[in-house]
Parts: C-alpha cells; structure tokens; sequence
C-alpha cells in the first residue's frame, strides 16, 4: 500500500499521463465527426441508393483498415522502448521499418481487394443499383488504403515518443480536409458519390504527407542513424513481424465476437437489435475516454521498459490505472443517472426506447468492467509482448462461446451477459499473465 500510496503522488507521472491522455482522447473524438459527416452528405444526396452506397461501402473498406490496426499498436512499443533507452538510431529504425511495411500492405492488399470487391459488396445484399454505387465508391476509396496504413505507423510512432499532439494534429489535417473536401466536391461541384470517396482519399494522403514532414522535423534533431545493413536481414524483422501478427490475430478474434453480437442480435428482432445499437454507442463514447489512458500506459510503460526503470513502470500504471477508475465510475453514474435521457437523444421510437431502457443496467457496469483490459492491453502493447495479448483474447473468446450457449436461452440478456464477462475475462486474464511475468522479475530486464 505505501509503494501504491509513493506512485499516485509522484506529480510528474500525473502530467505525464494526462500529456498524453487528453490528445488521444481528443484524437478519438474526431473519429465519429468525419463519419457522421459522410452519413449527413450521402444523407442529402437525390437517390436514397446514395446513402446505402456509402454505408456499404465505408463497412467492406473497413475491414481492411481496422484489422491492420496493428501497425499503429505495433510501432508504438517499439518506438517507446527505444526512446526509453536511449537509442535514437533504434527509434529512426523503427520508424523506417513500421512506414515500409505500412507502404508495402497498403499497395498489396489493396490489389488483392479489388478482384473480390464484387463479392463483398454481394454479401450486403443490397440493390443493383445500391450495388454499383457502392462499388465505385470502394475502387476510388482503396486509393487511399497506402497512405491509411501509413497514417497507423506514423501515429504509432509518435505515441511511442510521447508526441501524442503531433497524432492529434495528424488526425485533425486528415479528418478538417475530408470535411473540408467533403463539402465542396459534393455541396459544391454536385460530385455525388465518387465525391465523397475522393474527399476521403485525399484527406488520408494530406494526412500521411504532414505526417511524414512531421517525422522529418523531429528526427532531424536525434544523433543516430538507420541501420540499413541490419534491415536487409530477417533477425531484425522477426520481432516486428511476430508482434504485428499477434495483435492481427488478436484483432480478428475480438472482431469476431463484435460480429456474433451483431448477428445474434438480429436474430431477436428489430427493436432488440436497434436497442442494442443504442447502447454499444455508450460503449464506444467510453472508449474514446479511457483509451486515452491506455494510450499513456503504451508511452510511459514502453519507455519505462526501455530504460529498465521498474519504479517509473510502477509509476505510470498506478497513476494511468487510478485516472481510468476515476473516468469509468464517472461514466457509470452518467449511464445510471442519465441512461433514459441518453437512450431519448438517440431515438424517438416508442418500441426501441422501452426495450433500450431494460437493458440499461449491463451499460451501466459495463465501463468498470472493461476499464482493466484497455489499462493492460495498453501495458502489453507498450512491452511489446502480444503473444500474451493474443493468448489471453483467445481465453477470452473461448469463454465468450461457452457462456452464448449457456445463456442461450435467456434472450438478449444472456448476450449481455456473456459480453460483460468477455470483458472481465479479458481484464483478469491479461492480469494473470502479467503477474506470472511479474514473478518471474521479466516485465523489466
């Protein structure tokens, strides 16, 4: 209790945690802007096949995007073990090996993508018409998956140095010109669809070419060269390529859970299905918040490892970890207290409101349930240690399956059930394992 009590005082892990935190967050919250910019456009478009187009077409284009997420959680650890060494040759390395492997998937997947689009596109089984507008969308879309890619590993690079303002600034010249572009190509030159398709495009490669000015800038002023040698040889590629495949593995596995609840889910109707769409808003309103936190925990806990500083590693998780309580307990008082208010600024439909309201209970836990597994994903990422990630998320997932067959018959309060402990399964697995590494004295060598 008294090292607990020494590290929640230390004041300058408290400037260091909200330094970081409060970019990410506000990065976080520009995500949903852009996309209900899109919505609102496409929404103002002559034909209702317009909107179907975009909606269609953001999802499949999507897929690529999110499950290559981890390029940005990748960079991130090793960036910032880097920097908590002392290595600015390692940290100039990193960064050119996490923008060339982006460059090379971007071109790759997107050429192979575009063959099956029809397919994808088919599995929605939208309209003809809905069909080939949407395919449009996606072939001019996919011009910008590169320079998505690249903004992944530039902003995971600039997390692991502990320049989160510089991710914020990122995603603000991507997510401004979209908008920007989004309103005068359609609004404006009445380009319709493909319009709002080349908005996206070049709001992602603005983003990419301030990224890469931006790297120029700071890396300019480290000691320290790109060993160029060593990259040519497949030792110094493993370790990146054993951890970005980890967390690609543990990426499919958690999309996959939020796909059978979306599946299920439908299965029990549409106002339970609409309800439930309602409350998973509630979850990713928190998520915005407290993976901010988990962000600061990657930074810190990374550069902590690489300095081999066990006292500062101690340091950031309490204070990240005691922050993030604090912002959880906050929004379960706002669902508890506000939940019917949150449920009626989203919907007017008697029906969907009144089942919303039933299930407001498992919203209300859910964020001091999930808390734990966003702090230590966070550890894990900025430790460069995904093999536990990904074990523990297939733990997890497995647990998940079991209890949908358990609960199977209690409706949609056994899926609820079954995802809120999917989420502490998630939390106390990862913590299990991060205690045997701690017993083996492994977290900092």
């Amino acid at each position: 209790m008294t090292s607990f009590l020494e590290a929640w005082r230390h004041r300058p892990t408290h400037r260091q945690v909200w330094s970081l935190a409060m970019p990410m967050m506000l990065s976080n919250l520009t995500v949903p802007l852009v996309a209900l910019v899109d919505s609102t456009v496409a929404g103002h478009l002559p034909q209702t096949q317009d909107l179907g187009a975009v909606t269609v077409g953001s999802a499949v284009y999507a897929l690529p995007v999110w499950s290559l997420g981890f390029l940005r959680m990748g960079t991130t650890g090793f960036a910032a073990q880097a920097m908590g060494s002392g290595d600015n040759s390692a940290l100039r390395t990193v960064q050119a090996q996490a923008l060339l492997l982006a460059a090379v998937l971007g071109v790759l997947i997107g050429a192979l993508m575009v063959p099956v689009l029809p397919w994808l596109v088919g599995q929605m089984h939208s309209t003809p018409l809905m069909t080939g507008r949407a395919l449009d969308y996606l072939h001019l879309r996919l011009l910008g998956l590169p320079a998505a890619l690249l903004n992944y590993a530039l902003a995971g690079w600039f997390i692991g140095a502990q320049r989160a303002r510089t991710t914020l600034t990122l995603l603000l010249v991507t997510n401004i010109v979209n908008i920007t572009l989004n309103l005068l190509f359609v609004l404006g030159f009445g380009w319709g669809v493909p319009g709002i398709a080349l908005a996206s495009v070049a709001g992602e490669w603005c983003g990419a070419i301030y990224g890469l000015w931006r790297t120029q800038q700071v890396v300019r002023h480290l000691d320290g060269h790109i060993d160029w040698q060593a990259m040519r040889g497949w030792d110094h590629w493993r370790p990146l390529l054993m951890v970005n495949r980890d967390i690609f593995l543990r990426t499919i596995a958690l999309e996959a859970v939020f796909f059978s609840l979306s599946l299920l889910g439908a299965r029990l109707g549409d106002a339970t299905v609409s309800a439930n769409a309602l409350l998973f808003n509630g979850l990713m309103l928190t998520a915005f918040c407290l993976d901010g936190f988990a962000n600061a925990v990657e930074a810190l806990c990374g550069h902590a490892i690489g300095a081999g500083d066990q006292q500062a590693l101690r340091r950031a998780l309490v204070v990240a970890g005691g922050w993030a309580l604090i912002g959880s307990l906050a929004y379960a008082l706002l669902f508890g207290l506000g939940g019917h208010l949150f449920i009626n600024l989203q919907t007017n439909l008697p029906e969907v409101r009144e089942v919303a309201y039933s299930y407001l209970p498992w919203l209300t836990a859910l964020p001091v349930i999930g808390v734990w597994s966003y702090l230590l994903d966070g550890l894990f990422i900025g430790a460069t240690r995904a093999r536990e990630m990904r074990d523990g998320m297939l733990v997890s997932v497995m647990f998940y399956g079991l209890l949908l067959w358990l609960t199977r018959g209690l409706g949609n309060h056994g899926l609820w059930l079954a995802f809120i402990a999917f989420m502490a399964m998630r939390g106390l697995s990862l913590a299990w394992l991060g205690l045997r590494i701690r017993q083996r004295r492994a977290w900092v060598m």
